[in-house]
């Protein structure tokens, strides 16, 4: 009963998560409906579980039922944190070895993907808190630092610490002032290509 309980809860926590950050949301039915960032992360977490207990090829036969039915490809081996939020979602790749953090928020046409063939971690790093910008490709094993912004397609290939804004082909780091607001970086011209 508690695993049901606690699979309820994260239910709950993912819906809030989008009501805060989606100013379209109207309300937590719409969002558990509509939303297929939300049913993709919920559907990952079937998946994730499968593919730790070694049932690979029913994790991946999930993962690409998934696809079809969102647009968005999570693999099944990537770990995912708590009150993950992918706006609109179409186009989102999210590679084997990819590591997201709690509080993240992705927009449409992100790719989380590797940029070589040899095994071990290949996928990046995504810290607590990081908000990236539709389009973005941050591509290999590097990490990018709690509550930084990544804008909208911006090519990452570099590790940046925490609280950075990273923007450009490829992108450049600087560190985020304070008072910066996430939705304002994401959407100014300024972060656009």
């Amino acid at each position: 009963m508690s695993l049901i309980r606690t699979a309820f809860a994260a239910v709950r926590e993912d819906i809030t998560a989008a009501k805060l950050r989606d100013p379209a949301a109207r309300s937590s039915g719409e969002i558990a409906l509509l939303y297929p960032g939300l049913h993709a992360i919920w559907a990952h977490r079937v998946w994730h579980a499968l593919w730790r207990r070694r049932l690979r090829f029913i994790a991946r036969l999930g993962s690409q039922v998934t696809r079809w039915l969102t647009g968005i490809e999570i693999h099944p081996g990537a770990t995912i944190g708590r009150r993950f939020f992918i706006d609109h979602g179409m186009g989102v790749v999210i590679g084997e070895t990819a590591e997201v953090g709690d509080d993240v928020m992705l927009y449409h046409g992100v790719t989380l993907g590797g940029r070589q063939r040899e095994g071990g971690k290949r996928h990046p790093t995504i810290g607590d808190g990081v908000a990236v910008g539709a389009g973005a490709k941050i591509l290999g094993p590097i990490t990018i630092g709690a509550r930084s912004l990544v804008g909208a397609n911006a090519v990452v290939t570099r590790d940046a610490p925490d609280d950075s804004v990273l923007v450009g082909v490829p992108a450049k780091a600087r560190p985020r002032k304070d008072g910066e607001d996430s939705r304002a970086l994401l959407t100014t011209l300024e972060y656009h290509i």
